[in-house]
């Protein structure tokens, strides 16, 4: 079983996919507490693999061929079974994870949003790295062989904040332009 915290049809609002239709699971838990996480991951429904895909598959309004296992922490539940499970409906897999925990399997797209410098994913299953940026002029040099690096400003809640840490992500980029910049499309357009 899988503490699932919703499922719902949207729009990828970060990264490489932004503006790209996919089926989201959110997966409840996390083994990161982050002080800025946008997330309320506690609450969840208890569901099997079999579960799981026909709430995709109801959430599929549009037809598409893409689902996104997030969270919280997805890699503390998501196994081989459930990804084969969605592949057998024809979906490809994205997964967004802090990079704490081994991949169970081939995933058709990997985005790791490393934390406290503790990733454990093979570097060549990634394929996009998202920083969240919280300011300054940190060195991210470790990442620079990747192919797909977004730099995402932190949204902290705090307006002022918030505008200094964009105007620094925005300064950061440009010294260093193997980085881009990505912003959370989702919230600036008002959807989930």
């Amino acid at each position: 079983m899988y503490k699932v915290n919703e499922i719902f049809y949207s729009l990828q609002g970060e990264g490489y996919w932004t503006g790209t239709p996919l089926v989201f699971v959110r997966f409840s838990g996390c083994n990161l507490k982050c002080p800025w996480c946008d997330t309320a991951h506690e609450n969840g429904t208890l569901m099997s693999a079999e579960d799981i895909v026909d709430a995709v598959n109801r959430a599929n309004t549009g037809g598409v061929t893409r689902v996104c296992l997030t969270g919280g922490e997805p890699l503390l539940q998501v196994d081989k079974a459930l990804v084969i499970a969605l592949e057998n409906q024809g979906y490809r897999i994205h997964l967004e994870t802090n990079g704490t925990l081994p991949l169970p399997c081939y995933i058709n797209w990997v985005t790791v949003s490393p934390k406290q410098n503790r990733i454990r994913i093979h570097q060549d299953d990634v394929n996009e790295i998202k920083i969240v940026y919280e300011g300054g002029n940190p060195d991210l040099s470790r990442w620079e062989d990747e192919s797909l690096l977004f730099l995402q400003p932190c949204d902290t809640g705090d307006p002022f904040r918030n505008q200094q840490i964009l105007q620094d992500a925005v300064e950061f980029v440009k010294r260093h332009p193997k980085w881009r910049l990505s912003l959370q499309t989702h919230k600036l357009i008002n959807i989930k």
